[in-house]
C-alpha cells in the first residue's frame, strides 16, 4: 500500500482474532497498535501536532518538548521531526538503550533527570520541562497527560474497530496517560452504548487510588500522576498485576500467540484471556495492544533481568483475580468494579 509520508502510516492497525491457550467462550480480537511505526502514541503524536499546526498555536521551525520515557517520545520525534521542528524530550534513567537510539537517531535532543521528584521520576520530569519552556520562549508543549487531543486522536481508532467488528462488548486497555483507553471507549460508546470497559494497570501506581512505589519495573502502563485524560466515568472494571505477573503474561502472550510485545500489552493479554472464559461465546472482546518488545529486550524478555529482580518467568496466575474494594490496596492481580466511581473523590463501590 502506497503511502506519501510517514506521517500518513500512522493508524489503520491490524486486528487479529486470538486463538488462546486456556477453555474459553467469547472471542478476543487484538487491536495491533505496537505495528504503527513506533507504537500506539504516535496517534497522539499526529493528532496533537497536526491540530496544533492548524490552529495556528505551532508555528514553523517551532521547538517541540514533551515529557516521556517510552513511545510518546517516538511519536512526537516522527510527526515533529518530519514537519520540520526540532524535537526536546524529557526523559529519566528508565529510558531503554532502543528507545534512545531511536530518538538520537532521528535528530532529537534528549534530557534526562537525575533524580526522583516528590511524585516520582514523572514530576521531576515536569520541572525540566518548565525550564526548558522557559529557555525556548514560545514552544510547543504537546501535554499528552492533559490534551483533549490526546483522547481525540482515539477516535479513529474505535472507527477502525467499528469497520472490523460489528459487534464489541468488552473493551480492555491498559492505562497510563488515560488517553487511549479514554477516547476509545467513549467514542465506541455512541454506537455501542451497553460497552464493558475494562482498566488495566499496575501495582503501586496511583491512578485508581493505590499507594505510590515509583521503583515499580513495568514500563508504559501506570503513573505516579493522576492524567487530567483519564475519563473515570467510561470505565467499568480496573484490574492491577504486578510486575512479575505482567511480565509473565507478556512472555506468554509471545510463546502462545507468536506477539512480540511491551508489558502493557502481555497484562491487557491476561485480563482478555481470563475475561473470555467468564461470559457466553456471543460477545466479543476487544484488547488494545500498545507497544511492541524491542524496548523491553533487556527487560521484560532477559534472563539476567529477572533473576536480579527476583522474578519467576513461569509466574502461575491465581486461577481467578481477587476481587476487592476499590480502597483495598492490592499487591498481587486484583480487580475492582469503578460504575463510574472517581476513585480519588470516592471510595464505596458498588458490586
Amino acid at each position: 500500500m502506497l503511502y506519501k509520508s510517514m506521517v500518513d502510516v500512522i493508524g489503520k492497525t491490524p486486528l487479529v482474532k486470538l486463538r488462546l491457550n486456556i477453555p474459553s467462550a467469547a472471542s478476543v480480537y487484538a487491536k495491533l497498535e505496537l505495528m504503527n511505526p513506533f507504537g500506539m502514541k504516535d496517534r497522539v503524536a499526529k493528532q496533537t501536532i497536526l491540530a496544533a499546526k492548524s490552529s495556528g498555536e505551532l508555528r514553523d521551525g517551532i521547538p517541540i518538548i514533551e515529557s516521556s520515557s517510552g513511545t510518546m517520545a517516538c511519536g512526537v520525534a516522527l510527526v515533529g521531526r518530519y514537519l520540520g521542528h526540532p524535537v526536546h524530550i524529557v526523559t529519566d534513567p528508565r529510558i531503554d538503550s532502543i528507545t534512545y537510539a531511536k530518538l538520537t537517531s532521528l535528530g532529537c535532543h534528549i534530557h534526562i533527570v537525575t533524580e526522583m521528584g516528590q511524585n516520582g521520576w514523572q514530576s521531576s520530569r515536569l520541572v525540566r520541562l518548565q525550564e526548558l519552556m522557559k529557555e525556548y520562549p514560545g514552544a510547543f508543549w504537546p501535554r499528552q497527560y492533559e490534551n483533549p487531543e490526546n483522547p481525540k486522536a482515539y477516535q479513529e481508532l474505535a472507527m477502525e474497530l467499528m469497520h472490523d467488528l460489528e459487534r464489541i462488548d468488552i473493551l480492555v486497555g491498559s492505562v497510563g496517560s488515560g488517553g487511549s483507553l479514554s477516547g476509545t471507549a467513549r467514542a465506541l460508546k455512541e454506537v455501542h452504548p451497553e460497552l464493558r470497559v475494562v482498566a488495566v494497570d499496575a501495582t503501586g501506581s496511583v491512578i485508581f487510588g493505590q499507594p505510590d512505589r515509583p521503583t515499580r519495573l513495568q514500563g508504559g502502563i501506570g503513573n505516579s500522576l493522576v492524567a487530567a485524560n483519564v475519563e473515570f466515568d467510561v470505565m467499568d472494571d480496573v484490574h492491577w498485576l504486578n510486575d512479575e505477573e505482567a511480565f509473565a503474561a507478556t512472555l506468554e502472550l509471545a510463546q502462545n500467540e507468536q506477539i512480540f510485545a511491551g508489558n502493557s500489552s502481555g497484562s491487557v493479554y491476561a485480563v482478555a484471556r481470563w475475561l473470555a472464559g467468564q461470559i457466553s461465546e456471543e460477545c466479543n472482546i476487544v484488547a488494545i495492544l500498545p507497544d511492541r518488545g524491542d524496548r523491553y529486550t533487556d527487560t521484560v524478555y532477559s534472563d539476567l533481568y529477572h533473576k536480579q529482580n527476583q522474578l519467576s518467568k513461569t509466574c502461575m496466575f491465581s486461577k481467578e483475580p481477587k476481587c476487592v474494594n476499590l480502597d483495598a490496596e492490592v499487591t498481587t492481580w486484583s480487580y475492582a468494579k469503578l460504575m463510574g466511581v472517581h476513585p480519588h473523590e470516592e471510595k464505596t463501590v458498588i458490586r
